[in-house]
């Protein structure tokens, strides 16, 4: 062959080696893209859709559901007392499946247990009614597109054929396990523990680092029936004095902390339906600490294998030292050629700085704190703040189920404060290290998710440049009419007659709850049967109209009525220019209290008297109809009221 015609065939190949790269990356267009379909990402892409938008979710793995699925943390951790939105539409397809709460009710750990491959089952059945929404499997994320600030997309590796795949939108939902894609797009973001010092948080942590918590490989075993020796091949390195202190019946060092239970209780601890045993098992058990955050997709499979091979040295203890030869790794739920989860639990990832930090200052006392973040709130939780530190002596040991009462997550930890046309769900959200401690729990972060898709939809749908320009109202609202909680308060349930009234006026500040630190199950409470005293009504408004709407009288000692409620409202109406809706103008009382009487029922109100004391959920509901503040006055992400 001439060098003339070897140089022309090396330009044909050339070209058409163009030619196929070109058209192996597919392009794709859509309104709102969803990096991952775990357990945020999931909700997110399923309330998008319902919003009416166009929506993608991109998932590595042929599963969806994330840590509930994929990762086999199957036993619910929290709210089950603040159970709403999509969170409480999966909890109940779960009890239609296995008929009824308490056939979930398996073990000790949760109120609610199940199989991760019918969990996975029904998040497909849910995410295939959308008619907005397709679901990619086998995409796995490679780097955003984005101009400058501004992220516009994502490209991905077809896992299947090995096609990259381009992907345009409108707003980009990292639900990423370890917030890869806000990483990679720019933004700002923390890994690990903070010093107590630099937050403000009292709780005792002496410097930063980059500790994380420990993750967790999880395992489901089977009950294979009497008889049957499930004992699997001898883990290399495996030394029974590694789980010296899991249960009771195996504790010999007794410089290792004592355990709780004895471990017959600890096999059960997550059981589910179906005879089977969820192993995710804290401080001597299958927890491990690794440090993935920084790696490559093939660093991290690679490390991973030290998790699973922990998890694995866990069941031979389980089967060969404890006796339980008849436990095996069930062959009916993960897809995988271990039998393993297909993924990690990981409990915590990069943190993104967002418009604001939400730390435990703000669950704690969230009615007294400087931001009142508390009126800004998208998702609820009541899980006490749990850090897994075992397997590594150099984190602090303390921060194990700190005591505080329920909570919801502001607005604003899911909107970077560096970069637009992206928001942040799943663990990576703007909290502090140790409140990650609760938010990262599987109810909470399935309510992010849907916080997260309601506001990629309404900035959509708004037509604005940033996810940071969408009301905060707006959003609350939204999500108020799918039965979601704003306010954590677990004695008014979304099916309450007053449910919205009291949700809209306790995230205006107008009426409070009361926290209470309880174990497992924490409380705020809004005691929607009590009476309240007038001058504590006054001095819980906020200090924008406590200061500024009301006069002091000797009513202010005794309990709210209609008379001295109505008095209250005449002056605010006085003194702010507020109008009252549905009633006569200023001054007028006698005709107020006739159209008060007259509309009574109509509210949904009983027993009309104008002399009886009220009782909070009566005055929640004249002052979400009458005053408003919910619609009239607009807060801004800190929680501070945009008055003219």
């Amino acid at each position: 062959m001439s060098f003339a015609r070897y140089i022309q065939t090396i330009a044909v190949a050339l070209l058409l080696l163009t030619f196929l790269s070109v058209n192996a990356q597919r392009k794709l267009t859509t309104d709102v893209l969803v990096v991952g379909g775990g357990t945020s990402g999931v909700a997110a892409g399923i309330q998008s859709a319902r919003l009416g938008v166009n929506t993608i979710i991109a998932e590595e793995t042929n599963w969806l559901g994330g840590m509930l699925t994929s990762a086999g943390v199957s036993a619910i951790d929290g709210n089950h007392l603040l159970a709403s939105g999509i969170w409480r539409e999966f909890r109940q397809r779960i009890y239609d499946h296995y008929g009824g709460p308490a056939k979930v009710a398996t073990g000790w750990v949760s109120n609610t247990h199940f199989e991760p491959h019918v969990a996975d089952r029904i998040f497909k059945s849910m995410a295939a009614a959308e008619k907005n929404l397709t679901v990619f499997y086998g995409f796995q994320f490679i780097e955003v597109i984005k101009d400058g600030h501004r992220i516009e997309g994502a490209r991905f590796l077809n896992l299947i054929n090995r096609d990259t795949v381009i992907v345009h939108a409108l707003q980009v939902i990292d639900a990423t396990e370890l917030g890869d894609v806000f990483a990679n797009a720019g933004v700002l973001f923390d890994v690990g523990m903070e010093a107590s010092a630099l937050t403000g948080e009292n709780v005792n942590v002496p410097a930063s680092s980059d500790i994380i918590q420990d993750l967790t490989y999880v395992a489901i075993l089977k009950d294979y029936g009497k008889g049957a020796d499930c004992t699997i091949a001898r883990p290399v390195g495996y030394d029974p004095r590694e789980f010296d202190g899991a249960c009771l019946d195996f504790y010999q060092d007794k410089s290792r902390v004592k355990p709780g239970v004895d471990c017959a209780k600890m096999l059960t601890y997550a059981k589910l339906p179906g005879k089977k045993y969820m192993l995710n098992w804290p401080a001597y058990g299958n927890d491990i600490y690794l440090h993935l955050i920084n790696l490559s997709p093939s660093q991290r499979q690679l490390e991973l294998q030290k998790a699973k091979q922990q998890t694995l040295r866990y069941i031979y203890f389980i089967q060969h030292e404890l006796g339980y030869k008849h436990l095996g790794l069930a062959d009916d739920e993960f897809p995988t050629p271990d039998r393993l989860a297909l993924i990690p639990y990981h409990r915590e990832s990069r943190r993104s700085q967002g418009l604001v930090r939400f730390k435990v200052q703000h669950i704690s006392d969230p009615f007294n704190e400087q931001h009142p973040l508390y009126r800004t709130g998208i998702a609820v939780g009541d899980y006490p703040i749990d850090h897994h530190h075992r397997k590594n002596p150099a984190a602090p040991q303390h921060l194990d189920f700190y005591p505080i009462p329920s909570f919801n997550v502001p607005l604003g930890a899911l909107i970077p404060k560096s970069h637009t046309g992206i928001i942040v769900a799943e663990k990576g959200i703007s909290v502090s290290n140790v409140v990650n401690g609760t938010t990262r729990l599987q109810p909470c972060v399935l309510l992010i998710g849907q916080a997260a898709g309601t506001l990629a939809a309404l900035t959509i749908q708004g037509q604005f440049d940033a996810a940071a320009k969408v009301s905060v109202r707006r959003v609350q609202e939204t999500l108020l009419s799918t039965g979601a909680y704003l306010m954590p308060y677990a004695d008014v349930l979304p099916t309450d007659q007053y449910f919205t009234s009291i949700q809209r006026v306790g995230a205006t500040g107008f009426l409070k709850g009361t926290g209470q630190p309880n174990a497992w199950a924490n409380r705020t409470w809004f005691y929607p049967d009590s009476t309240l005293l007038h001058h504590t009504f006054l001095e819980g408004l906020p200090s924008v109209f406590n200061n500024n709407a009301h006069s002091r009288s000797s009513l202010d000692t005794n309990t709210v009525n209609l008379i001295s409620l109505l008095q209250w409202m005449t002056q605010l109406e006085t003194k702010t220019g507020v109008k009252l809706k549905g009633l006569p103008a200023a001054k007028k009382e006698k005709q107020k209290m006739k159209v008060l009487q007259q509309r009574w029922s109509e509210w949904g109100l009983s027993n009309f008297s104008t002399n009886r004391p009220l009782l909070r959920k009566e005055i929640a509901v004249l002052i979400d109809i009458l005053v408003d503040p919910f619609h009239q006055f607009e807060i801004d992400h800190h929680g501070f009221y945009l008055l003219k």
